[in-house]
């Protein structure tokens, strides 16, 4: 049950060399893909991060990694 993060390489608000670390740490078995995911209109107003089916966004970018946390799928441990 891998994660699935998209997100805008074209975006003004985000960094790819700080968010791509920060997105592979908080999901390590995440598939992340980068590019145009044409949801420009609130890409052009703030910084965002598509997870596992849902739009997450924010005024900073750390502030959408926060929020995201909460959409990351995580292993069910085997007992």
């Amino acid at each position: 049950m891998a994660n699935d993060i998209r997100i805008c390489d074209e975006c003004n608000h985000i960094k790819m060399k700080s968010i791509l670390p920060k997105l592979r740490k908080m999901a390590p078995d995440a598939e992340i893909k980068t590019g145009c995911i044409s949801y420009c209109g609130p890409c052009g107003k703030r910084p965002f991060v598509y997870i596992n089916g849902r739009y997450v966004s924010g005024p900073t970018e750390d502030e959408v990694l926060a929020k995201a946390e909460a959409f990351v799928k995580r292993p069910v441990a085997k007992e």
